[in-house]
């Protein structure tokens, strides 16, 4: 166990660091208004480390990242022959712009509820759910890895709201269902030193860089996101963000029931887990305990950024499993089958607002466990 000196002084010292880093970003850029790092296992919020103080039912609450996967928050389909499948029902027409001006809508009353993070996508993820095939095309990164305008645009305007709300992004780059939009291994390359120049031109400070979504997933094209290569990218992000004097926190994600490889954890930053296939509580515990003991392992942040079970009415669910192993949790929910327009947050298009009964009782949970209330 550290001593808590040796805890205080840790945090003053990131403190000061975030204050440094936040006055010279405030220099060229006075709208950033959060700066996200990392001290052992906590994150903190400039500075100062999330749900500060915070204990629920005996468990420690401070320092982690509530979150939620809204990764069509900018989606768009430029597949002339299956755009028309996401007409809203009011309009019967798809509004890309509408979508994420709903969205953004929506952000401040989820961060009174106590969530700190939201999880995006620049190739967004399946606008079904789950899906065998994948026709559509939605990709904010081009062919040859240059990145699309009007994408950008609108992820623009979702990381300003956060950061001005106080919010993190865990910004994924890549999904296996569009990766084949770009054409070879050197344009995934090209699409991630876009994106991070993006980020870095603009002074994000409040941006996680997710590599790819389940790198382990066999649907993926290009080698270098698959398992094997990934920590090649991950480690071309920190060398490439260092260079330009604006190092970005990074790492990817495994598929559900999965551990991270060791050299994946040997270069990440955070460890990202998933929950989906996990339907007893017990098994989520495990695997941060599992995560723990990886070759490579050393003291840093565990947070699953998806998980598609609920029963947050109960006392046992994979939410407070998490928690009780402090690794932070990730609500991820989308249309079933027979379900209307008011359920889901991945299902396209979205209602954004806490339409069902399955929202409601994650942000009901979320508020207890934070002490956050509207």
């Amino acid at each position: 166990m550290r001593s808590s000196l040796n805890i205080r002084s840790t945090w003053l010292l990131a403190t000061l660091t975030v204050l440094t880093l936040t006055c010279a970003v405030q220099a060229e850029s006075p709208k950033r208004h959060t700066a996200v790092s990392i001290v052992a296992d906590r994150f903190a919020i400039n500075g100062q480390p999330t749900y500060k103080g915070r204990q629920w039912n005996g468990q420690t609450v401070e320092g982690l990242l509530m979150n939620s996967r809204v990764v069509q928050a900018t989606f768009d389909d430029r597949n002339p022959d299956t755009a028309a499948r996401w007409a809203y029902p009011d309009t019967k027409k798809w509004d890309a712009d509408r979508n994420t001006a709903e969205f953004i809508e929506m952000l401040p009353e989820w961060r009174k509820h106590g969530l700190l993070a939201v999880t995006l996508n620049l190739q967004g993820g399946s606008p079904e759910g789950y899906s065998k095939v994948q026709p559509w095309y939605n990709s904010a990164i081009n062919s040859d890895g240059s990145l699309d305008t009007r994408y950008m645009k609108r992820l623009e305007k979702v990381i300003d709201k956060t950061d001005e709300l106080g919010m993190v992004v865990i910004l994924g780059l890549y999904y296996f269902g569009q990766d084949q939009r770009v054409k070879d291994e050197q344009s995934v390359v090209a699409g991630v030193d876009a994106t991070i120049d993006w980020l870095v031109d603009k002074k994000y400070t409040n941006v996680l860089v997710e590599v790819n979504n389940e790198c382990d997933v066999k649907a993926y094209d290009h080698d270098i996101l698959k398992p094997e290569r990934v920590h090649e990218l991950i480690e071309r992000v920190k060398q490439r963000s260092q260079q330009k004097q604006h190092r970005l926190l990074v790492g990817t994600s495994y598929g559900g029931k999965s551990i991270p490889r060791p050299n994946v954890v040997k270069v990440s930053d955070f460890l990202l887990l998933h929950g989906n296939g996990v339907s007893e509580p017990k098994r989520i515990t495990e695997l941060v305990k599992q995560t723990r003991q990886t070759e490579g392992y050393r003291t840093m942040p565990i947070l699953f950024n998806e998980d598609d079970h609920f029963d947050f009415d109960q006392p046992e669910n994979n939410f407070v499993a998490a928690l009780k192993e402090y690794a932070s949790w990730g609500y991820f929910d989308y249309r079933m089958k027979n379900e209307g327009f008011d359920e889901g947050y991945q299902s396209v298009p979205v209602n954004w607002k806490t339409s069902s009964q399955r929202k409601r009782g994650f942000f009901k949970l979320l508020s207890e466990i934070t002490g956050e209330h509207p």
